[in-house]
């Protein structure tokens, strides 16, 4: 009977079936090209391997400066935001004072009535009744004025302070959602790095760091120490304590730093309050040349002023280099100069 009979089933249709072969095909494609270039990869050369793995750590250095200068503008507008709201609150609080005390004389008006002037003057025993009331009336009156005026530069105010949170309010989501995708990349890249080192034979990492220590450590020695005084011999003082930490992206120590947040936290230790990027760093204090290098200066690499280590004297650096390095001693040789400044 028709009532006992199965469903069909229904097949699928001519485009569902083509989309489905579509499908396979792109998922079968993705997975021939990323083994391509996966097998690609497998096949460089140590120094290949190297020249990439520096790469990447470049890029997410730079990463690592904008996501700094994100988290930093964020940190300002949640300052800012915090102390609008401190105030919007204030005036609240202000506001809420003057409507009760307007409030308060507008019943007390309403209790006791108003009397027209003429029949004042007929109720009055004498004439000097009659004006001492009227003052009383007067002076209230402006009491009211007053009250309603306070009232009105109270309210305009506290629409002015809201305003101005919803604005840091804003600029302090932009400055998250920056910090967030700028620190997305600086682990994408590091991890680009990471599976490259990770194909090399233990032999292999091996021979690239030293190779590493020794171009390092080579072009480091050149030169004579320079002694430095003042304010700059604390900050250099300080980039020496700070030699082994490890490079900890985002930290201004003391357990780790970042390439910014080490020269940061080195000439905040001699009293001097640095910005938190390689980029605004360069901007601070007096601009120098190469052959004028002193130190406590701080020099800066890249094109995109994206490295800056802190000069010690005889034409090496304190810095903190990438992750995976500790802060150490270098040449300023290693890496393209861009610049330098003399913060004191």
């Amino acid at each position: 009977m028709a009532s006992h009979r199965k469903p069909k089933q229904r097949s699928l249709t001519s485009s569902t079936a083509r989309a489905a072969a579509l499908l396979a095909l792109t998922g079968t494609a993705s997975a021939t090209l990323l083994d391509g270039i996966g097998h690609a990869e497998h096949h460089l050369t140590p120094a290949q391997v190297r020249a990439k793995v520096d790469e990447y750590r470049r890029e997410a250095e730079e990463a690592t400066e904008k996501y700094n200068g994100a988290k930093d503008k964020a940190h300002k507008a949640r300052r800012a935001l915090d102390a609008l709201r401190d105030q919007a609150a204030r005036r609240t609080t202000r506001l809420n004072a003057a409507r009760n005390a307007l409030g308060a004389f507008a019943a007390a008006q309403y209790r006791s009535g108003t009397i027209a002037p003429a029949l004042q003057l007929a109720l009055s025993s004498s004439p000097d009744q009659y004006l001492q009331r009227a003052s009383l009336v007067e002076r209230a009156g402006n009491r009211q004025t007053a009250l309603i005026a306070a009232v009105g530069r109270q309210e305009r105010k506290l629409r002015q302070v809201r305003g101005e949170a919803a604005d840091r309010l804003a600029a302090l989501r932009l400055s998250q959602t920056a910090a967030a995708r700028h620190k997305r990349t600086v682990q994408e890249k590091l991890a680009a790095a990471d599976r490259l080192l990770d194909r090399l034979t233990d032999e292999q990492r091996r021979r690239l760091s030293a190779a590493q220590e020794a171009r390092d450590g080579g072009k480091a020695g050149a030169g004579s120490p320079i002694p430095a005084t003042g304010r700059a011999a604390l900050a250099v003082s300080y980039a020496y304590a700070a030699l082994g930490k490890p490079y900890v992206w985002g930290a201004t120590g003391p357990h780790g730093y970042d390439c910014s947040g080490l020269t940061q936290a080195a000439w905040r230790a001699a009293g001097v309050s640095l910005p938190r990027t390689t980029y605004t760093q360069i901007s601070a204090g007096r601009r120098v040349q190469r052959d004028q290098l002193a130190p406590g200066d701080l020099v800066f690499f890249y094109s995109g002023i994206s490295h800056v280590g802190i000069y010690i004297g005889g034409g090496r650096m304190i810095h903190a280099p990438h992750p995976g390095a500790p802060v150490r001693m270098a040449s300023v040789s290693d890496m393209p100069f861009a610049g330098a400044a003399r913060p004191a």
